[in-house]
């Protein structure tokens, strides 16, 4: 069969290559690859920044934003032949570490998790596939030319739980988020939050195009001023920050209301310095109760509240963030980033 290698730490060493057909062990399904969404970790690795081989390997399988179709599938399982399916990218630590223990394996205590496609163990970039019964969750069939959104919707599905989770701790009746950056992520957060009833602003530097397009048809409002006037006028309860631009992320801290939060899910580049008045943003979080947050990756249960969100989404307005369907075998085109892109997905079955 054909997957999409890499060498990890060997930057520009993508290929795809024949290696030996996938065979189901025991507890696993065989599943013919659909789609893979690509993402800027996936960039990172081809780059040489990022990833790690199998243990014994040199070339790891890229890919962890997968969908696939059920080949085969144990008798006692509760999928069969034909299910549209996702599979989940971390599994935990072999010690395991409490939280892992926990099937917490997204909030692992010492690092020894594996990735399928990032971390020791091959991805879903392949024509067929195979995953344990026990880390891969069932879509509704409808979501067949959408559901590749799975994974980045588990990463916003964490989130909101995350920001849930921190405003129990008294009263908490938020009523207005704000977005920074409407990227995929910052797209389904604001799915989740008008799912949840809220007042959805959006903030991005695109003055055009499909990102604002979609954030309207979405029924939130769309900004791109600055964010210190946009907190201004919104004053948002909740802030998700999903840009990772280092004094997007610094003015987000100071935006929200009293007793706001900020989840960050955007990852910062290191090395660039920003001038910051820390005794200004202490003072604020200390007198208003405010807190920062970060949140990475997902568990069993957010794969879980993801799938259902995307149930309840509306599928053409899923549709608007796949902006650029790519063939398995120009792989290279869809590792460009674009300006206009929001997801760009590899079609492994053209």
């Amino acid at each position: 069969m054909r997957a999409l290698t890499i060498q990890p730490s060997a930057a520009n060493s993508a290929e795809i290559r024949d290696v030996p057909d996938a065979e189901a062990g025991a507890g696993e399904m065989l599943v013919e690859g659909l789609a893979l969404g690509i993402c800027g970790t996936d960039r990172e690795i081809v780059a040489g920044d990022y990833g790690w081989a199998p243990p014994g390997r040199d070339r790891l399988v890229l890919g962890h934003e997968s969908l696939g179709r059920v080949r085969t599938a144990p008798a006692d399982s509760s999928f069969a032949p034909g299910d549209l399916v996702v599979g989940v990218v971390r599994r935990p630590d072999p010690e395991p570490c409490g939280a892992c223990a926990h099937n917490e394996f997204d909030m692992c205590r010492n690092g020894k998790y594996t990735e399928r496609g990032i971390k020791e163990i091959d991805g879903y970039g392949s024509q067929l596939w195979t995953v344990e019964t026990d880390y891969a969750v069932k879509l509704d069939p409808r979501l067949e030319s959408v559901g590749v959104l799975m994974e980045p919707t588990t990463v916003v599905a964490k989130a909101w739980e995350q920001v849930e989770k921190v405003g129990s701790r008294s009263w908490f009746e938020p009523k207005t988020v704000l977005i920074t950056g409407a990227g995929p992520i910052g797209l389904l957060a604001a799915l989740l939050g008008v799912q949840r009833g809220l007042d959805v602003h959006v903030l991005d530097l695109a003055t055009e195009g499909p990102k604002s397009e979609a954030v309207r048809a979405l029924g939130a409002q769309y900004h791109s001023a600055g964010i210190g006037s946009v907190a201004a006028r919104a004053k948002p309860d909740v802030i998700i920050e999903a840009t990772g631009v280092s004094n997007v992320v610094f003015e987000a801290m100071a935006s929200t209301a009293s007793y706001g939060i900020v989840c960050l899910t955007g990852v910062s580049p290191v090395g660039h310095k920003i001038a910051v008045d820390v005794g200004s943003a202490n003072r604020d979080m200390v007198l208003e109760n405010d807190v920062v947050v970060g949140s990475v990756n997902a568990n069993l249960s957010h794969y879980a509240a993801a799938a259902d969100a995307l149930a309840k989404a509306d599928a053409d307005w899923l549709s608007r963030l796949i902006t650029r369907r790519v063939p398995f075998e120009r792989f290279a085109e869809a590792l460009e980033a674009r300006s206009d892109d929001i997801k760009v997905v590899l079609d492994l079955t053209a």
